[in-house]
């Protein structure tokens, strides 16, 4: 009958509105005892941020797009061809013409321990240069292999460390490594790099530094600087995701760490494996060692070609004008910046001691709140002494400094001040 139709066309429009509910109805009667979580049913949700602390830093749109491309298998030739166009972006960015260069599938905690591991065998001595929290994550993670560790600090550990110093301390200790942070973001030290190469090589000892926070802002010249080792991670001022990290070693490191009397004590970082797998030991074929992250070599890829094209020198004098901006800036707000000396400011980060009077965490909450931004409080050594700006890569331009100013000038005036 007529009823009867309208009734059941009811009926099936009913269970088409209410079919994802009916799904859920026969998961939940199914032989799983644990549900499907209710947050997962909802789209994902993530805010626009301004990201001007030290890191991760907002990526361009064509990184974007460059890291949403299709999935490739990780050992297909396509993979291959992306892989030698990082490293030869490595290269450009290192200013290196080191054959053994290489992404690392992994933060530039990867990359540093990487270094460690496969560079220094169980007993040797590691030098550690400490001006922040660089120096004490890898003074750690050497004395987790068990290696003989050396300290090597200032009374002011945000201060730089003079070369005659580096070579008493190198000279007595005789380490086979000697660590030095070129970017110290915890305390926004740019470190002097010349001549420290000269000193390690005197003394058949490999010299390994950080550049984490500093590559594409500060210069470095691998080759010129003697540097034996260095790394990064994407996130900074190269302007990609977080998760992959450049390293490269010259000659003198791969001698070093391929003519080992143990093997490196872990296999993802065996340095004779990820040499095959990026195709720098020369062998015909490359074999499988692990599966890299795909999508974030598509965006690390993209991120050296935006490098390449703008040129390193011209990043190098953008992040230096647009840091000195802020910082006379800071200074016309009434704050201090930590670094005194202006030449070892680091270009990517900028660290203002904390305004007397007030509560670095509540003035953090309010730009965060009212401004939508991101700048974050001292990290390791350097917490509850200062507050840091970082203005790197895509982000680094004069009319996010002044967002930045604004922001800080807005907080300094609501947020409450207790003392002082």
């Amino acid at each position: 009958s007529q009823g009867q139709t309208k009734s059941i066309n009811h009926l099936q429009t009913d269970f088409s509105r209410n079919a994802p509910v009916l799904q859920r109805l026969d998961r939940s009667m199914s032989s799983v005892t644990v549900p499907p979580p209710a947050c997962l049913l909802r789209p994902l949700e993530a805010p626009l941020r301004y990201l001007f602390g030290p890191g991760p830093s907002n990526v361009p749109p064509r990184v974007l797009a460059a890291g949403g491309r299709p999935i490739i298998g990780h050992l297909h030739p396509e993979m291959y061809g992306i892989m030698n166009d990082i490293k030869k972006g490595i290269q450009y960015a290192f200013q290196t013409e080191n054959k053994m260069t290489i992404s690392m599938s992994g933060s530039g905690h990867a990359a540093m321990e990487c270094a460690v591991f496969n560079a220094v065998e169980p007993g040797e001595s590691v030098l550690v240069a400490v001006n922040g929290i660089w120096g004490e994550r890898v003074a750690e993670i050497a004395e987790r292999m068990g290696e003989l560790l050396l300290l090597f600090s200032k009374e002011d550990p945000y201060d730089s460390i003079e070369s005659n110093d580096i070579f008493f301390a190198v000279e007595k200790h005789k380490p086979v490594l000697f660590f030095l942070t070129h970017g110290e973001s915890s305390a926004g030290l740019c470190h002097p790099m010349d001549g420290i190469g000269d000193i390690c090589r005197k003394h058949n000892c490999l010299f390994l530094v950080d550049t984490v926070a500093s590559l594409g802002a500060a210069p470095i010249y691998m080759d010129k600087q003697s540097i034996d080792i260095l790394y990064t991670g994407s996130q900074k001022a190269l302007n990609a995701p977080p998760g992959t990290a450049p390293i490269s070693f010259n000659e003198r490191a791969c001698q070093k760490m391929f003519n080992r009397k143990t093997k490196p004590v872990s296999y993802l970082f065996d340095m004779t494996h990820l040499s095959n797998y990026w195709g720098c030991d020369g062998k015909p074929a490359r074999a499988y060692h692990h599966t890299g992250p795909v999508s974030g070599f598509f965006a690390l890829r993209e991120s050296l070609a935006i490098l390449a094209e703008t040129g390193l020198e011209e990043s190098w004098r953008k992040h230096k004008e647009v840091s000195g901006y802020l910082q006379r800036g800071l200074e016309d707000l009434g704050l201090k910046l930590f670094i005194p000396e202006r030449d070892l400011r680091l270009p990517s980060v900028t660290t203002i001691a904390i305004p007397e009077g007030y509560d670095w965490r509540e003035m953090l909450v309010y730009i965060m709140k009212n401004h939508q931004m991101e700048m974050t409080g001292g990290l390791g050594p350097s917490i509850g002494m200062v507050m840091r700006i970082g203005l790197m890569g895509y982000n680094c331009e004069k009319t996010n400094a002044d967002m930045a100013l604004q922001a800080l000038a807005d907080a300094l005036k609501n947020c409450k001040k207790t003392r002082g």
